[in-house]
């Protein structure tokens, strides 16, 4: 079952994740560029004015900022530095800490965390033909989605479980869809055992996340969605 804030948890209990998330508007972009963008380095702030499209720059700004605040106001880190692995995943230099970003659509999420973690949402979209993945599905798992009564719900299910445990393995694109299926909220990719949950934002979105960690499956999430 997907995760619902309870207000009877407190911070305390949950501070071993934190997800922050919101959605994208246009007419607050010039003025998140103006209050945030100088605030990164220099590389990242040339990224973001090379998006043509505003939503695109407004998503990968906000995932930064959701980062750099839930740092600071959680974990009380102020100066973080982002830097990537061999395969390219993106992590704090010096810290114990990890953290995760996905967006979609309107909506952008980040995943910090006292062990490994990949998050991923995605909009849920009513016209899509998920028929055409099928070449990405393993067997069971198209005809689990083609006996479905919710066939899209179910399909996006199924990829953002796939696409959390995908950024939590740091593997990337690497790593064909069809190559491992997610029993029980379980999966092995290269004899390595990852976990998934999912959680509610919004009913017009599926969300997921994963790690290698069984901290997840007892973790209850912190959930944030601050005012930018």
């Amino acid at each position: 079952m997907p995760y619902i804030l309870n207000q009877y948890n407190t911070f305390e209990q949950r501070l071993r994740m934190v997800i922050l998330y919101t959605f994208i508007n246009e007419s607050k972009h010039q003025d998140l560029l103006d209050r945030y963008l100088s605030s990164f380095p220099e590389d990242f702030q040339q990224g973001i004015l090379k998006y043509r499209r505003w939503q695109d720059a407004q998503l990968s700004l906000l995932g930064r900022v959701l980062l750099q605040l839930g740092l600071k106001s959680y974990y009380h880190v102020d100066d973080a530095q982002i830097l990537r692995s061999d395969d390219h995943k993106p992590y704090l230099k010096d810290q114990d800490l990890h953290f995760n970003i996905s967006h979609s659509k309107e909506l952008v999420a980040c995943v910090i965390a006292e062990f490994p973690i990949g998050i991923d949402v995605e909009f849920i979209d009513h016209t899509l033909h998920y028929q055409d993945f099928q070449f990405q599905m393993t067997k069971s798992e198209f005809d689990k989605i083609e006996g479905s009564e919710d066939q899209i719900g179910d399909f996006f299910s199924y990829w953002t479980r796939k696409e959390s445990v995908m950024k939590a393995h740091g593997g990337g694109m690497m790593i064909p869809l069809d190559s491992f299926e997610i029993l029980n909220n379980e999966c092995k990719i290269d004899s390595k055992k990852f976990f998934t949950k999912d959680f509610f934002i919004n009913e017009n979105y599926q969300s997921c996340i994963a790690s290698c960690s069984e901290n997840i499956k007892n973790v209850v999430p912190f959930f944030i969605s601050p005012e930018i």
